[in-house]
């Protein structure tokens, strides 16, 4: 498939670089965008050849502004509810997506990451972050409900619910250093740094066991959920016995010389 409004390439082998390429309007989300990137998650989650993947928004404007409002003026009145319903639930499931791809996601910010910019953000597994990154669930701003696109699953459980309540409700920005104190951004860096840190974090997971890092990405999100500890350690024993598994019937490729 042809991209207009994302870019992908191969960075180096395991690595891949996805970029919000819409600089001119701040990488917002329109009909043509969410369309390529539920293809573009469907198809990674078959890919066994891409390791880690790299997410930026292009331009000096900003990670992703959300939703193309310019759009959505013209073409939500048009829709019945049922309509609006599905173009909903599509949006948000972009999310889902992200988390069901077995690539670890390191998102990069700079500028603004709002509504459903903010909610790719959380939905990455590592965000590194420019000093003038800021982040808001912009949803409440518009007249709409604070929680929206999986903002109200990802954000109390990266920073819990009582900061988390404070900006879903009020729609405040978070400053690039707010999320560094409150344990969101894993890397805070000068806008220059962005993707040099990103590719080094990239790279660090890509010299691990690949089946490894798919499984590890799994049981974090399964663990997310969990009833309590007693699932939690299933998942990881079940993890950690296929592995040695798979190495002991000589398939473990990479695997092999971690024993």
């Amino acid at each position: 498939m042809a991209y207009e409004t994302i870019e992908y390439e191969g960075v180096e082998a395991g690595i891949g670089l996805l970029s919000l390429n819409r600089p001119r309007v701040y990488n917002s989300v329109n009909q043509k965008m969410m369309e390529e990137l539920e293809h573009f998650w469907r198809q990674k989650m078959l890919d066994l050849t891409t390791h880690v993947i790299i997410l930026q928004g292009k331009g000096d404007k900003g990670f992703c502004a959300g939703l193309d409002m310019r759009e959505a003026v013209k073409t939500t009145p048009e829709m019945n509810a049922d309509r609006f319903y599905a173009f909903q639930a599509r949006l948000a499931r972009l999310t889902l997506g992200m988390r069901r791809a077995p690539q670890p996601i390191v998102c990069t910010v700079h500028g603004a990451a709002a509504g459903l910019g903010f909610s790719f953000a959380l939905a990455s597994d590592v965000r590194v972050v420019s000093d003038d990154a800021r982040f808001s669930a912009a949803y409440i701003n518009i007249g709409l409900g604070g929680a929206d696109m999986a903002c109200s699953y990802f954000l109390p459980r990266l920073i819990g619910a009582g900061r988390a309540y404070e900006f879903m409700l009020t729609g405040n920005f978070m400053s690039a250093r707010e999320a560094m104190q409150l344990g969101m951004a894993s890397r805070l860096v000068k806008r220059e740094e962005l993707y040099d840190t990103a590719l080094e974090l990239a790279r660090t997971m890509n010299s691990k066991n690949p089946m490894g890092l798919r499984l590890t990405k799994e049981a974090i999100n399964m663990n997310l959920d969990a009833g309590g500890l007693e699932q939690a350690l299933q998942m990881e024993d079940r993890n950690q016995a296929l592995l040695i598994a798979r190495t002991m019937l000589g398939q473990g490729e990479k695997t092999s010389r971690y024993f």
